[in-house]
């Protein structure tokens, strides 16, 4: 595998860039939710994925990166993100985009508590700590008084769920797989999952030249934010570049504002400031000894 020399402000502005490039993806899928059903965007979103990897790849580099080391694992891992894509779509239909991030975002924190059986690694008090506060500021985010649908929640939460499983798994390929790779894998399993549903899916009118082009976009924000991502944990070490995920609750929050006119509430801003703090807090101890 290709190896990068430390860089960290690089790193940190390719994890800035992804992050926001998520953020641009959800508003866009939620703002296309109105005319189109979320399979039909999930198959645009990874046909375009997969298109633009084999064009640009494929002439450079032949197909070498097509054929993994550990197939049944990339496998997997690229079918829980399938999941993550079709839960989180679901819930950003009926939930704002903000609180939905933030409540996806209960994933790094699912990644600790399953850490332990799955990596045998060992969890201290301060990220005990912090999960536990992150959840509550889920709570806070989600609590009944905010009105938000309760299946998209739900959805959301099974999203998180399905995403901790595709870091957790990631973190095991990383050793031994190239991100080209693992990239081509995501986008291959879910062209093929979403594509099988076209045939059931209602008559959709044929998109304007502006909904073609955002639907075009989804492919283009989620492969190269993927991308992005990925790189920028090759130019720096997570416990320094995991803080930064968090910056995609503030684009998350300006993008519902500019585009949908949605700003959350008190409490809800106070839960999802609980849940990037514990998130921060995880990730900074992630470069501490690690205690029983």
């Amino acid at each position: 595998m290709t190896t990068t020399s430390p860089h960290p402000l690089r790193g940190v502005l390719l994890i800035a860039s992804a992050v926001f490039l998520f953020a641009c993806l959800d508003s866009t899928i939620r703002y296309l939710a109105a005319h189109f059903p979320v399979p039909l965007m999930a198959f645009v979103r990874y046909v375009v994925h997969l298109v633009l990897m084999l064009g640009i790849l494929w002439p450079r580099q032949g197909l070498g990166f097509v054929r993994p080391r550990r197939t049944l694992l990339v496998v997997v891992r690229a079918l829980c993100l399938v999941a993550c894509t079709l839960f989180m779509m679901q819930g950003l239909v009926r939930l704002p985009v903000a609180e939905a991030t933030a409540i996806g975002f209960v994933a790094p924190l699912l990644v600790v508590l399953l850490s332990r059986p799955l990596l045998g690694e060992r969890i201290g008090w301060l990220r005990w700590g912090a999960v536990l506060a992150g959840f509550c500021g889920v709570l806070l985010v989600a609590r009944p008084g905010a009105s938000l649908d309760a299946f998209g929640v739900a959805m959301v939460l099974c999203a998180a769920l399905c995403g901790a499983a595709y870091q957790l798994l990631s973190r095991l390929l990383a050793s031994s797989e190239s991100t080209n790779t693992l990239l081509f894998h995501a986008a291959l399993a879910g062209t093929l999952c979403f594509g099988l549903s076209l045939p059931w899916l209602p008559t959709v009118s044929w998109p304007s030249l502006f909904e073609t082009g955002l639907l075009f976009s989804l492919g283009v924000t989620g492969g190269l934010g993927h991308y992005l991502f990925t790189r920028a944990y090759r130019h720096a070490p997570a416990s320094l570049l995991a803080p930064f995920t968090y910056l995609q609750l503030l684009w998350a929050g300006l993008l519902g504002w500019l585009v949908f006119d949605r700003v959350p509430d008190g409490i809800t801003l106070l839960g999802m400031a609980v849940i990037a703090l514990a998130g921060v807090v995880v990730a900074l101890s992630l470069g501490q000894p690690r205690k029983g």
